[in-house]
């Protein structure tokens, strides 16, 4: 395995047990309007990124698939990486909902995976798809017109 292969893992390890100490431990929270209506917009996006980018077209590691495609439609319009938006909206409601110092830390460190994770995809996908260079140019990776 290549170093970047194993480094590519090595992040969506770091990802899954952040996601998961982000929700540990499973009890009752106190659900504020905020963090439902972070909720509610990391579901939205998710769901509205997996009509665009079915599954099997993309890969939880940063390497694309080989019959993959470049999509830049739906919510890849506004934003590159639309459901790693998604899984930093429902951190940050998590965040709310337990309302603990410790998971503002989480959240830090799961953007900051994301962030690697997402600088070694993009070397990949500039690589097999020759329009990824001006899509990156045209569209911010996590917020729209803004980052």
């Amino acid at each position: 395995m290549s170093r970047i292969a194993l480094t590519g893992r090595l992040l969506v390890a770091a990802q899954f047990a952040l996601i998961g100490w982000l929700i540990w431990p499973l009890t009752p929270q106190a659900w504020s309007p905020p963090a439902l209506a972070l909720l509610a917009g990391a579901i939205a996006l998710g769901l509205w990124t997996l009509v665009h980018n079915r599954p099997g077209n993309f890969n939880i590691r940063p390497e694309p698939k080989n019959a993959g495609r470049l999509v830049t439609g739906g919510p890849y319009r506004y934003v590159r990486n639309p459901m790693y938006s998604a899984v930093l909206l429902f951190a940050a409601a998590e965040v709310l909902a337990y309302a603990d110092a410790w998971k503002i830390a989480c959240w830090l460190a799961l953007a900051l995976v994301l962030l690697a994770k997402v600088m070694l995809e993009e070397r990949f996908l500039r690589a097999v798809f020759p329009d990824y260079a001006a899509y990156a140019k045209r569209v911010r990776r996590f917020i729209p017109w803004v980052f």
